[in-house]
């Protein structure tokens, strides 16, 4: 599977198209934040329709204004009638926006501070994520497995990227067991993710370069019977050997 080839666009070109998205950003999420704030007096689940309705336009003007695309493969791997651990790879700021528009209602796993952050972290709140205090590992570790539990049993996804932070494309980040122990302790099964998306979105870089990224979404990894240890493994494999296949 092969990335599709990038158009050839000039630096001062791609630098206008990257400073018109970034006020679009600027201008739009506080607004959106304040509108997600006001909606804290109804349901989790209308408050996640206006959250995905926001991520699609926003989606939509990256698409048209920084010629960036995407295609999907592997969505008949999303079962209808149950749901588990997402467990992706994190390489780009693209894909916190884009996963929510295909699993509906998921809790993200989230430093505690993010949720103080101006605007960006106040509408995340309102998203009800898993938010846990990375500074006390065992603490943080009790509430990924507790918290995430309840979620699940209540119908909802669970969003962790086990590197813990964006990873530059072409490279890989230590992944870490949370979501593998949550996974094994629930009895609810990992649904690995692979894309590229920071060859386009580069991490800490401003310009965005144009083309399609391919997200892949792989079969369901049962937790009954395995090991934390080796359900992380075998996540790892599938996403990593994917993401060579699409880079």
């Amino acid at each position: 599977m092969a990335t599709t080839k990038k158009p050839n666009y000039s630096t001062i070109n791609l630098f206008i198209r990257s400073f018109v998205f970034s006020i679009y950003s600027w201008t739009t999420i506080p607004l959106y934040s304040f509108v997600c704030m006001l909606a804290l007096a109804f349901p989790l689940s209308y408050r996640h329709a206006l959250i995905r309705a926001y991520l699609r336009l926003y989606l939509h003007v990256l698409k048209y204004v920084c010629l960036i695309n995407y295609q999907v493969k592997g969505l008949e791997n999303i079962p209808h009638d149950r749901t588990g651990i997402i467990l992706s790879k994190h390489q780009s700021t693209w894909e916190t926006f884009f996963l929510p528009t295909i699993f509906h209602d998921p809790a993200i796993i989230v430093k505690k501070e993010l949720l103080w952050v101006p605007f960006f972290g106040w509408g995340l709140a309102t998203s009800d994520p898993i938010a846990i205090d990375r500074n006390n590992k065992s603490s943080a570790m009790q509430q990924v497995i507790e918290k995430g539990a309840r979620c699940l049993q209540a119908g909802r996804w669970v969003l962790i990227f086990p590197e813990g932070t964006r990873i530059p494309a072409g490279q890989v980040g230590k992944y870490r067991l949370g979501g593998a122990r949550l996974a094994v302790a629930s009895g609810y099964p990992v649904i690995p993710i692979a894309h590229n998306a920071g060859y386009f979105w580069p991490k800490r870089k401003f310009i965005k370069q144009p083309g399609t990224i391919q997200v892949v979404i792989g079969p369901l990894i049962e937790s009954k019977g395995r090991t934390p240890e080796e359900v992380l493994e075998l996540t790892k494999n599938w996403i990593e050997n994917t993401v060579k296949k699409i880079k």
